[in-house]
């Protein structure tokens, strides 16, 4: 596909030498095509990871790179603090990216293409923005002959769009070593402003809902496609997976969902007990999307494989649903899924991970809300529970309290969370320009 047309012309873009470095290495991590097909199946992260590496040496830090595949690399370096006796930070992103059709996107997903004031590019916000970000934010301090105030674990782990089996799961489960005195961690989908009443308020991942993968198996009798067959496994499995789909799960608040809403609340002057919850994640606009996924189970299939003749009913049909149920209730959520379909459908756990809450409070959290209205004052900083997941699952095994804060001041009218996964996937450049600010204040001080 033809992508030139749709690009800036060489004379308009900026150069490499006006670029912010943060944007520079951004593009250039976009340019690496890390695609993780799931399943094991992925072009591997290892470019990308020898890219972070040299970078990392160029700083005077000693990387480690270690395989759990071939060709499925994460990096992890120790940067020594001004008192390591404090609990070591992980600042942690992940190489990998989902797939992108290009026959969809205006521009090369994979081009780290620059224009309208934007990085356009798989990665862009996930999350090859944030590994840029802590690159910079550690090098400004170390280029400064300066050290963050405690110890840091820089880690770039390979698979977190599969669930980090290979990567962050891989390493906690092999090399807990790595994570020697880590207390804390921050990562991606956290730390990004959204508009409220036209006043600006950023949200701060503190939680984030549990993974169920979950494989629909409906079983029949194979037989010629023009007989009567009242036990098609097709039909069986459409019909469950029409079910599941449609589900309307009921909303129920946890205490970060609770706090959330109140604020958001407090800020738009309304009486949380007369608007419901659905009508104030609404009120965030383009955070609605991630917002009311917060507020219940959502089920979605995702993948449908059967048959492989058109006049063949096949004895076997499968689909694919992504699960994402509130902290603690996979269990329930498991079994209302299977009265949902029928005791005549097989589920099988294809990935399973826990849900995480923790407390908007804290030296971590003051220290973020005082950086970031430090850098946009009279902004507001509210507590949100991510409907998705991150590598902060894997590293909750070793007792690491995960927060997600990869700071954007973003346009009021950029739909963020359509970004995730979406087509046409692109970051402002002034906003990465400000997350390296952010974030290099808040790694020389905490």
């Amino acid at each position: 596909m033809d992508f030139e047309a749709n690009t800036s012309h060489p004379a308009e873009a900026p150069t490499d030498a006006e670029l912010d470095e943060t944007v520079r290495i951004a593009r250039d991590l976009i340019r690496m095509d890390t695609t993780n097909y799931g399943g094991g199946k992925s072009k591997g992260e290892t470019v990308a990871a020898e890219y972070v590496a040299e970078y990392l040496r160029g700083l005077g830090l000693e990387p480690e790179l270690i395989d759990s595949d071939p060709g499925r690399t994460s990096v992890i370096a120790r940067v020594a603090g001004r008192d390591s006796s404090k609990g070591a930070l992980v600042v942690h992103g992940h190489l990998d990216v989902v797939p992108a059709d290009a026959r969809n996107w205006s521009v090369d997903p994979f081009g780290g293409v620059i224009q309208d004031g934007m990085l356009w590019g798989r990665g862009a916000v996930d999350m090859k923005n944030m590994d840029a970000m802590i690159l910079t934010a550690v090098a400004d301090i170390l280029r400064s002959g300066e050290r963050p105030a405690r110890d840091l674990i820089l880690a770039f782990f390979a698979d977190e769009e599969n669930g980090g089996v290979l990567g962050s799961h891989y390493l906690v489960d092999t090399r807990p070593d790595l994570f020697a005195g880590a207390t804390e961690a921050i990562s991606e989908v956290g730390g990004y402003s959204i508009t409220l009443g036209g006043k600006r308020a950023y949200l701060v991942q503190t939680g984030e809902k549990a993974l169920l993968w979950i494989k629909l198996i409906a079983r029949g009798p194979a037989a010629h496609g023009s007989r009567v067959v009242r036990e098609n496994a097709i039909t069986r499995l459409a019909e469950a997976v029409a079910a599941v789909g449609r589900q309307e799960w009921p909303i129920r608040l946890t205490n970060t969902t609770t706090e959330l809403l109140a604020e958001i609340a407090r800020i738009l002057g309304v009486d949380p007990q007369k608007v419901g919850p659905d009508e104030l994640a609404i009120a965030t606009g383009t955070a609605s999307s991630f917002i009311q996924a917060s507020l219940r189970t959502t089920t979605n299939p995702t993948v449908l494989t059967a048959g492989y003749k058109h006049n063949v009913v096949p004895d076997s049909a499968e689909a694919l649903v992504d699960i994402r149920s509130l902290p603690g209730e996979e269990d329930a959520v498991l079994a209302a899924v299977q009265e949902l379909v029928g005791p005549d459908i097989e589920i099988e756990v294809m990935h399973r991970d826990v849900g995480l809450e923790n407390e908007f409070s804290g030296p971590l959290i003051d220290a973020v809300i005082s950086t970031l209205t430090e850098h946009d004052p009279g902004a507001d900083v509210l507590p949100y529970l991510l409907s998705a997941g991150t590598d902060n699952k894997a590293l909750s095994k070793l007792g690491i309290t995960g927060y997600g804060f990869a700071p954007l001041l973003l346009p009021a009218e950029l739909d963020f969370p359509a970004m995730f996964h979406g087509v046409d996937e692109r970051v402002p450049l002034d906003a990465l320009v400000f997350g390296r600010r952010v974030l290099t204040d808040l790694l020389r001080t905490y």
